[in-house]
């Protein structure tokens, strides 16, 4: 009974890990296209520093610039099931049937390494200053793609465990509480066999005393 509460036990842990996974993966495919909106603003700033630009041409990369860092403060809002993605919570993820934890490090996207929306490429000096700031959020991200990697590694590494154990665990509980059929179909007939050589002499010595009657009469 004990094994097979564990047993219970893990397969409700192995699904919590499983959600922290998709968690993870969630958060990583936002970060991505966080990515590519950082990438892109990076760009902008680049082209809108060229001497040979107007300042006209450098509104016109401002409103690309603008969009793109209401896009990265947009994802900053975003939640799993109820639970936010970005705001910096480090959540304890259960990960065996003794209710111990994995800190799961969290990715804040709501500090002002993020906020980008100060920014403004619609002057050379602005574009200068938003490229520092640009390359700021980006090696801040790639800090925070390595954090949440390591996370979806560790749960996947936890997931393995549970379902090895649970093999295990079932592995025993067999040993324990099912029939060896071929040991039980050797022993049935052994006694099957017993019993009807009982039966049969029981009859033959019912059998005995009416003979002994024919004779003496």
């Amino acid at each position: 009974m004990n094994l097979t509460a564990q047993m219970g036990r893990n397969t409700a842990a192995a699904a919590n890990v499983a959600n922290a996974i998709s968690f993870n993966q969630t958060q990583d495919g936002y970060l991505q296209q966080v990515n590519n909106a950082l990438n892109r603003m990076s760009e902008l700033s680049m082209q809108a520093q060229d001497v040979t630009k107007s300042d006209d041409d450098r509104k016109l990369y401002d409103q690309e610039f603008t969009t793109l860092a209401t896009y990265v403060t947009d994802v900053s809002t975003k939640d799993f099931n109820g639970v936010s993605l970005f705001g910096g919570s480090t959540l304890a993820v259960t990960v065996d049937s003794d209710a111990n934890t994995f800190s799961n490090t969290g990715v804040d996207l709501t500090t002002t390494t993020y906020d980008l929306s100060s920014n403004s490429i619609g002057t050379t000096g602005g574009a200068v200053d938003a490229l520092t700031a640009v390359k700021a959020a980006i090696k801040q991200l790639a800090s925070d793609r390595a954090n949440v990697g390591s996370n979806i590694e560790a749960l996947n590494n936890y997931s393995s465990q549970l379902g090895t154990l649970n093999n295990n665990l079932s592995a025993a509980n067999s040993q324990i509480m099912d029939v060896d059929v071929a040991q039980e179909s050797t022993k049935y007939a052994r006694e099957n066999i017993l019993v009807q050589t009982g039966t049969a002499m029981l009859a033959q010595a019912n059998a005995m005393p009416q003979i002994a009657l024919k004779l003496l009469a």
